[in-house]
């Protein structure tokens, strides 16, 4: 993409800043800043040096403040740094004052995914997903930024009567947006056609937060080979597959991962990818239970269930990783008694919380996993005695 958003280059230095705002902690930015790190690694960068301010309110020009930026800048005068990554939303004016006073390159939480999601778009659909996302990110910080569109448009006529460079600029990104836009609607088309022309059968969703699994599990049920690995957003594209248990059709899909501070415009770029999501019968809401900000990332993921209009749904939470989780969180000196005891308290929380809608698994060991596929069985049958009651005869 043209403009001030640049890809990062792989192994570049880089050194991550939070803002402790709010009721936030120390201990919670830092676990905010985990996470930034991970996508600062799944980009190709190379995370080093953490640095952190508490204000009431982010600095106006700096973000965090000249004293901080000083100390950042001090910083990077010692030690090689090639990027610099906030881990909250920039204004181009912010970016252009930060990377002034620190001669280096500086982006954003939403500049770092939106450059993992452009380096793993493979499909027409998510190509121009994203770079419709990229443009509508940029649009305005254009005043801000120290560098300028390329002149795609110049020469003698392109140019109104006094229009600045900017004005100029910004008409070529609205009409880059305008034609993305027309391009991605014919592809929705395309799409919806593909989804009607599936037939009438009961459709199953994996949602959750990214990295949690989903793809493991859609191999493990699909018997399939869905590309999946540690990284966040391995999946980028909707993969659907046709799954039977005991004779008893359903389409299985795999769907994007969500994440904290999400662009806003990624969430409507990607909405009619997520149309699987919204026509789903049921969701399987993957949480890895060995994270510990499980509960963060599933108030997360419901309320972008909440914002997809899909919150209303029946679903089947599926704790992951168990494995991880017993191995992290149970001391292994404590005697089995103990042990079944802490378990049972984790289920019967979950339970509680669920309505009993919920089953604990790892899937990389395989653990419980005829469980999972016979709960998903169980309301697979429901769902087509209430959908397609006249189909009941094939499939009972």
């Amino acid at each position: 993409m043209i403009g001030k958003t640049q890809k990062i280059k792989k192994e570049e230095k880089a050194v991550l800043v939070g803002l402790i705002q709010g009721e936030q902690t120390h201990e919670q930015v830092q676990e905010y800043l985990d996470e930034l790190a991970f996508l600062a690694e799944t980009a190709g960068a190379v995370a080093g040096k953490r640095f952190t301010q508490k204000l009431k309110h982010p600095d106006s020009r700096s973000f965090v403040g000249k004293g901080k930026l000083e100390e950042i800048k001090n910083y990077i005068l010692a030690k090689p740094v090639d990027l610099v990554i906030f881990d909250d939303e920039l204004t181009g004016s912010q970016i252009a004052n930060i990377e002034k006073e620190l001669k280096v390159k500086t982006i954003d939480r939403s500049d770092l995914i939106l450059d993992i999601f452009a380096s793993r778009a493979r499909t027409a659909q998510a190509k121009v997903q994203v770079e419709l996302a990229q443009y509508q990110y940029l649009l305005p910080r254009l005043k801000g930024m120290w560098s300028h569109l390329e002149r795609q448009g110049g020469g003698v006529g392109t140019r109104g009567p006094g229009e600045t460079k900017i004005e100029t600029d910004r008409r070529i990104v609205k009409d880059k947006i305008s034609l993305l836009r027309k391009r991605l609607t014919e592809i929705d088309k395309q799409s919806f056609t593909q989804r009607k022309e599936r037939g009438e059968f009961i459709r199953v969703a994996l949602v959750g937060y990214t990295n949690v699994g989903k793809s493991t599990i859609m191999n493990l049920l699909s018997k399939s080979e869905v590309f999946s690995e540690n990284k966040l957003f391995a999946t980028l594209d909707t993969t659907t597959r046709k799954v039977v248990f005991e004779q008893m059709p359903f389409l299985l899909s795999d769907t994007v991962g969500f994440i904290r501070k999400l662009p806003h415009h990624l969430v409507e770029s990607f909405k009619s990818t997520l149309d699987e999501v919204r026509e789903a019968d049921l969701l399987l809401h993957v949480v890895d239970i060995s994270h510990p900000q499980h509960e963060e990332q599933i108030n997360v993921v419901n309320k972008t269930l909440q914002d997809l209009n899909a919150f209303d749904k029946p679903v089947i939470t599926v704790f992951n990783k168990m494995d991880i989780y017993e191995e992290k969180s149970i001391d292994s000196w404590l005697d089995a008694e103990v042990k079944q005891d802490i378990l049972r308290d984790l289920r019967e929380k979950w339970e509680h919380n669920t309505d009993g809608n919920c089953i604990f698994i790892s899937a990389t060991e395989r653990m419980n996993v005829d469980a999972l596929r016979n709960s998903i069985l169980t309301k697979v049958r429901e769902l087509y005695r209430v959908r397609y009651p006249y189909k009941t005869e094939f499939f009972f």
